[in-house]
């Protein structure tokens, strides 16, 4: 083979080469104490929104990251119930507590969604059909 054409043979085939997989955010749930259902790239230390709380507790924590710093309270919508909860600032994000049988993390639980209020920022927090059911372990597993 000609050196020309051992550099189109190689050339095609690295062309061919798949991609490497693209990094996908992912729900994960971890029971241990405290149990969390964490918002991240698998395998990696990126974290997008994590939920923990002591089992039984009824107590649940919102974190979330890549967030500016804000003080004050957090504001939770899920449908039309709202929570909110003191802000503490915690190592890359902020946080608040709500209690799980609250109407508006009822809501979360049922569907998924939630619009989170902090300062002048608002995010939404949605777990796909899919990952509900983690969601779902997640308030059972937290209720007092």
């Amino acid at each position: 083979m000609t050196p020309m054409l051992l550099a189109v043979v190689l050339s095609a085939q690295a062309q061919a080469q798949p991609a490497p997989p693209a990094l996908a955010w992912t729900w994960a749930l971890y029971e241990d104490q405290p149990v969390v259902l964490a918002e991240e790239i698998t395998d990696t230390a990126r974290l997008r929104t994590t939920l923990e709380c002591a089992p039984g507790s009824g107590v649940a924590r919102l974190s979330l990251y890549d967030v500016e710093p804000a003080q004050g309270f957090m504001r939770l919508t899920a449908g039309d119930s709202t929570a909110t909860g003191e802000v503490v600032a915690r190592a890359g994000a902020v946080s608040a507590a709500a209690p799980v049988n609250h109407p508006a993390f009822a809501r979360f639980v049922a569907d998924g969604r939630m619009s989170v209020a902090l300062g002048g920022q608002t995010r939404s927090v949605e777990v796909p059909r899919p990952h509900l059911a983690k969601l779902r372990r997640f308030a059972e597993l937290c209720a007092g």
